[in-house]
């Protein structure tokens, strides 16, 4: 898959009770802008039902990634038995009104798990019943690289969640694996200064006050672009999961690149002030 750099992240239309107006008017944007990237999950409310519902008409001009594991939202627990998981994805077709969906992948399932076998065979039994091309792991796990079941690897990668690029991005580049990055600019967590309402934004934000970023004290704008460029720049990454219910935010996240590459001096002092800072204790979040 040739895929955009910067991809959709469905999980905002969901939690935020999106309208169908606004998701189409947002998606269909994007994808006039060129973005070719849409990640969803069975577990964002109804955000599979309103990307089918808004842009499946369109479905030859996008790549369509969802992830399986929580039939009944993440707050009910997980479900990684195979019944289940190949019960949800045909699920997903139906909701994403597509016959095939480009990648499937296990949300944030534990290592344990993937240990058992069951998982992994039932998305290779999805794969070879042609209701996937590719099959995928969304969490931070040395193992999931490492065993070389899966063709893709989405982790949170960002300059306050940088345990990836030691950890997993070196030998997913080795073993050729696709790299998703989430959470490719922290939430933006520092952005009004204040800590962030949203309690999963949190963790980001006391990374952040330690961190003390000198660009963050500046336009917000720019140490936006900064944080998303560093995230992009990371070698193996290959495309940033960026959520959002505003139709407008494609066109600004453009702007965001326009720099191009993150000076390497910049790209520098963000990896050592990590590695300064950081404790052991800042795993990757989910």
């Amino acid at each position: 898959m040739e895929v955009s750099v910067l991809g959709f992240g469905g999980s905002e239309i969901g939690y935020e009770r999106a309208s169908p107006e606004t998701v189409a008017q947002l998606l269909n944007g994007a994808l006039e802008a060129g973005l070719n990237v849409i990640d969803t999950a069975e577990c964002y409310y109804n955000s599979e039902e309103l990307i089918g519902q808004t842009v499946s008409e369109r479905r030859k001009q996008f790549y369509l990634f969802t992830k399986c594991g929580h039939p009944h939202g993440m707050e009910s627990g997980a479900d990684w038995s195979k019944d289940s998981i190949l019960a949800s994805i045909e699920r997903s077709l139906e909701r994403l009104k597509t016959n095939l969906i480009d990648l499937v992948q296990l949300h944030s399932c534990s290592e344990s798990e993937l240990h058992k076998g069951e998982v992994i065979e039932a998305l290779q039994t999805a794969r070879e019943r042609g209701l996937t091309r590719y099959i995928g792991y969304s969490r931070a796990a040395h193992y999931a690289v490492e065993c070389g079941a899966f063709d893709t690897l989405q982790t949170s990668i960002s300059i306050a969640d940088q345990e990836a690029i030691d950890l997993t991005l070196p030998l997913a580049r080795e073993r050729q694996m696709g790299l998703i990055a989430k959470r490719p600019i922290a939430n933006a967590a520092w952005k009004t200064g204040h800590r962030p309402i949203d309690s999963y934004h949190h963790e980001y934000w006391e990374r952040l006050r330690k961190l003390n970023y000198d660009f963050l004290h500046h336009d917000l704008e720019k140490s936006i672009s900064i944080a998303l460029r560093f995230t992009l720049g990371l070698p193996g990454v290959h495309t940033a999961i960026v959520g959002t219910k505003k139709p407008e935010r494609w066109e600004e996240n453009a702007k965001l690149l326009e720099d191009g590459p993150l000076e390497e001096a910049t790209f520098r002092k963000i990896r050592e002030r990590w590695e300064e800072c950081a404790p052991r204790i800042w795993i990757g979040q989910i």
